[in-house]
């Protein structure tokens, strides 16, 4: 494994974390406002207790299937992961001889798995990218010109390209103090691409940070 790849992963790791985390003043005890329903309103089936549940007040998060991770990739980055139909029944694929239903359990399998294809699809894309016009860009599509020197990024445009980033991958936007911890951390990244001489990590990396994130497995 390249050091600077080991770099991206380890610095995305440490400043966010595998997903994001409560912000804010600490949790305070909530109130609900009773609501008094027609009498002719349909039977409601209550939510389960959050206790019961695993602490979610609703249905807990599911992961995606190896169907929809696939399909994912290549929506977000026009690419697909070489090595996804041979590792299929390690990620939880059915294969109907010895086993009849998809897995889709998190387990440290598929999140190895998945680390290494993101690296493999994110670094591609990176690389295209170097070469394309700005409209036609799929991970700095914010950015302009056509600079190979991130580390030059005021704050400004760094954020905005993030947002995109996090509305394609994940479908919803950092919060505020997200945005700011990943903008700290893709300068980072930026200068250690830099010194290697590998500017397709700068952006790479972020790709590889969104595409193993929770949020873009889970539903």
């Amino acid at each position: 494994m390249r050091p600077a790849i080991v770099f991206a992963a380890f610095a995305l790791s440490f400043a966010l974390g595998c997903s994001k985390g409560p912000t804010g003043a600490a949790d305070a005890p909530g109130t609900l406002t009773p609501v008094t329903l027609p009498t002719d309103h349909p039977v409601l089936t209550p939510l389960p207790d959050p206790e019961a549940n695993g602490g979610h007040a609703g249905r807990a998060p599911r992961r995606i299937s190896v169907a929809q991770l696939k399909q994912s990739i290549v929506t977000v980055t026009g690419k697909q992961w070489s090595q996804i139909d041979n590792l299929a029944a390690s990620l939880g694929q059915a294969d109907y001889a010895l086993t009849v239903s998809d897995s889709t359990e998190p387990n440290l399998v598929f999140a190895k798995f998945l680390d290494d294809g993101a690296r493999e699809v994110c670094l591609n894309v990176a690389r295209d990218d170097l070469n394309r016009a700005q409209e036609a860009r799929v991970l700095w599509p914010e950015v302009p010109g056509t600079g190979r020197d991130f580390t030059t990024l005021d704050d400004a445009t760094i954020a905005k390209n993030l947002a995109t980033l996090s509305v394609r991958f994940w479908g919803s936007p950092f919060d505020a103090d997200e945005l700011v911890a990943w903008t700290a951390t893709f300068k980072k990244v930026a200068a250690r691409a830099k010194t290697t001489n590998k500017p397709e990590q700068a952006w790479g990396s972020i790709c590889v940070g969104l595409m193993t994130d929770p949020r873009f497995i889970t539903y």
